[in-house]
Formats: C-alpha cells, sequence, structure tokens
C-alpha cells in the first residue's frame, strides 16, 4: 500500500503530471493513505537535501494522540533525577550495584524508546558501542503489544553514553561481564513505581512503556519523519508508528503539498519564531478581521490582519495555517501570575539560553509543549529583569505582530 499510494499522487514520478492533477488524486485517498504519501514524501526530499534537521517543519501540524500517556520534559528530568539521587543514596556495596543497574536501564529506555524487555536482553559487552553511542538491538518476536521488532542500531547522547560508560566501569559491577542489565522485569517495574512516585509522577506515568511513548512523542515533534521514527522503535510496520498520531486528512494534504513544492517554492522569512495550527476562530469587523488559531501544542494564538487578507489567504475555520513572529516585536514579562496586559497573546515558558551582547541579548524560553521563543531585548533589560536559565516568564506579543501565511494548494 505504501508505494501504491506514492504512484498514485505522483510521488515517485517527478514531471509526470502537474501538481493540480497530483493534488485532485490526494482526495481520493483515505487518511491512512495519505499518511503513508506523507512519509514517502518526506525521505525523498530529504534524501535529496531538500529538508534540513532543525528548520520549521509542517510535520508539526499532526497532533500527538490525546490517548497516549507520556511525560513532559520537566516530568522527564525529574524521573531521571529522582534514578540518580537514589542510585547515589546507596551507601553498601550490594545496594549501590544493584541501584547502578536499575539506573543503566533507566538510560538505555529513556533515551532509546526501546521495550522493557529489549533492554533487559541486551549484552553489554556485545550490543552497546558507547564509544560510538550505539545501541544495536537484535530482532525480537514477543507479544508486546506493538508488533514483533526488527533487528536496528540506534543512537544515543554523546552524555548518556559517558553516563552508561561510568556506570558500567564502577568497581561494584565487576564480574557480572555483559549481564548488567540481566534483571527481573518486576523488579524493575517496582522501582519505577518508587522512584515516580518521589518525582511526583501520577502512578500510570511511572513505568517503562510510558518512558518509550515519551521518547516517540520527542522525535515526531522535532520533525522526525514517520519511518525514522518506526525505525528507532522498532515498529514492524509505519501504521503502528502513527499510532502516536492524531491525523486529518485536510492536514496531510497540506504537509504533502509542503513537500512536493520545498524544492522550487519555499517560503523564505527572517522572522525567528514560527507556530504551526489550524483555525479556531474568525471575527469579521469593516475593515480587519481577528483570527485565533490552536497551536500543535494546544495553546491560542490570535491575529489580526485585513479583510483583504483573510480572503486572499483563503482561511476558514479548520484550515492549516502558520502564525510567525519577529523576535524583537516579544515583550518578556517575570511574574508568577498572569499578567494583566492588552496583549492578546500570552504564552509562559521557561529560559532555556541567553546569548548576550555588548548592547542587546537574545533570551530563547520553551513552552510546556517543547516549542522554543526567541525573543531580543537590551542587555539592560536582562539585567533590571534578573534573568537566567531556568526562570519562568511570559512572553507577548499584540496580534498585530502575528503574521500569517498558509500553503497554497488550490
Amino acid at each position: 500500500m505504501h508505494r501504491v499510494a506514492a504512484r498514485r499522487t505522483g510521488v515517485e514520478t517527478e514531471g509526470a503530471r502537474g501538481h493540480g492533477n497530483m493534488l485532485q488524486e490526494l482526495d481520493e485517498l483515505d487518511t491512512e493513505a495519505l499518511a503513508q504519501v506523507a512519509v514517502r514524501a518526506g525521505e525523498l526530499l530529504t534524501a535529496r537535501g531538500g529538508l534540513r534537521p532543525g528548520r520549521p517543519c509542517p510535520a508539526r501540524m499532526l497532533r500527538v494522540s490525546g490517548d497516549i500517556k507520556r511525560l513532559s520534559s520537566e516530568q522527564a528530568q525529574a524521573l531521571l533525577d529522582a534514578f540518580r539521587t537514589w542510585r547515589d543514596a546507596g551507601l553498601r556495596p550490594d545496594m549501590r550495584r544493584s541501584r547502578s543497574r536499575v539506573l543503566a536501564v533507566f538510560l538505555l529506555l529513556r533515551y532509546t524508546g526501546a521495550r522493557l524487555g529489549e533492554v533487559l536482553a541486551l549484552d553489554a559487552r556485545l550490543h552497546l558501542d558507547l564509544d560510538k553511542g550505539i545501541v544495536r538491538f537484535p530482532a525480537s518476536h514477543g507479544g508486546n503489544g506493538d508488533g514483533p521488532a526488527q533487528a536496528r542500531e540506534t543512537a544515543i547522547p554523546p552524555e548518556t553514553a559517558h553516563e552508561l560508560r561510568t556506570i558500567l566501569d564502577a568497581p561494584e559491577l565487576a564480574g557480572l561481564h555483559g549481564q548488567v542489565l540481566a534483571l527481573d522485569q518486576g523488579f524493575v517495574r517496582r522501582r519505577f513505581s518508587e522512584r515516580g512516585a518521589e518525582a511526583g509522577l501520577p502512578r500510570d506515568l511511572a513505568n517503562p512503556r510510558v518512558l518509550r511513548n515519551t521518547r516517540a512523542v520527542e522525535l515526531l515533534r522535532e520533525g522526525a519523519p514517520l519511518s525514522v521514527v518506526q525505525s528507532i522503535l522498532g515498529h514492524s510496520t509505519v501504521a503502528l508508528t502513527a499510532a502516536y498520531v492524531e491525523y486529518a486528512a485536510q492536514d496531510l494534504r497540506h504537509l504533502i503539498h509542503y513537500y512536493m513544492s520545498k524544492g522550487s517554492s519555499a517560503m523564505k522569512t527572517s522572522a525567528r519564531n514560527t507556530f504551526f495550527g489550524t483555525v479556531a476562530s474568525i471575527r469579521k469587523g469593516v475593515i480587519l478581521s481577528e483570527v485565533a488559531l490552536t497551536s500543535t501544542g494546544g495553546f491560542e494564538i490570535v491575529s489580526v490582519i485585513t479583510n483583504e487578507s483573510l480572503d486572499k489567504l483563503g482561511l476558514v475555520e479548520g484550515k492549516a495555517v502558520a502564525a510567525m513572529v519577529k523576535a524583537p516585536w516579544i515583550v518578556l514579562v517575570k511574574d508568577p501570575d498572569a499578567p494583566k496586559t492588552s496583549a492578546r497573546n500570552r504564552l509562559h515558558g521557561v529560559i532555556r539560553r541567553i546569548n548576550e551582547g555588548s548592547i542587546s541579548a537574545e533570551v530563547v524560553m520553551e513552552l510546556a509543549d517543547g516549542t522554543e521563543i526567541c525573543t531580543l531585548i537590551t542587555d539592560e533589560s536582562v539585567r533590571a529583569l534578573d534573568l537566567a536559565v531556568g526562570d519562568e516568564l511570559w512572553a507577548m506579543f499584540k496580534a498585530f505582530s502575528v503574521i500569517l501565511a498558509v500553503e497554497d494548494i488550490s
């Protein structure tokens, strides 16, 4: 079905038909087929160098299913901190030995997205290449709810590889050879429940499966194609990976059109901040219209544009749209409560980076869904607000400062 659907839309046969005919054929496909086409189109574009990591990607229009239990970045960090603190509190050699093994299992689950049984079956000598930061999973065929696992290699962050090496080289683990990870599943799950309680997590979020979901969602929100996430998680089919996402047929058509037209007509803009979402409501006046969109992270962005622009963009409720805001137009407020202001857009986040210059400073903050917002303020404002990484802030901008853009698929 994958390749058939791709051929039907003309993605694999460049130049065979114009965009008009291809998009007309998209209307004949169901949502599952559209998802397969989006995957294939992204693969082709990436292979040709047209889609580079780190760039805003319309894949963010695809909403994560509300049925998927997952951790926020703050919750995942709190759970990791709880495991490290628990390991460090082990005073007896046998206690520290056991806790170090569990911490190693946690790190592998957190950063590979693997199943618990897969990690516990790894031979640390054969399957972990920590010099290269690679974990090699052999094929498995157990009934685990999401199909048999394919043999695969998964990369882990350098800092995680270093921490794992420190754990495995510790004197208390000498003599275990490659069986460091060979623990009882029930034992590991109980340790998860205990550390989750210490981190303040709801009981249903403190388990290995939630870590797998969390890693999958992180990869999808970073714009990784479904086929890449499928390979990392070891899913037997892309349909299993697609279960993490709620597909709207209209959004998929916009996504496919983006991939097909990316090479020749990609929009370029100097705006540092771009939010993808769908139009939630439109309030039309005599000259101006107020357009509210719901972003992929669930927050609202309001823009005021002219009626002429509204008609030109063809905006209607439910249409996919990108909202852009230039960094100097964003005002920062350091207040524990939502500030009272005339600015229609108020987003709460945490400072992740501050890049200071001689006159101005770039402040990058992260929203609850992982979206980053960049603003430019004076260095004097940084000192006056006493800004530091980790501080909670409100980013505010007026509706007139929001530029809207859509993909023209007519």
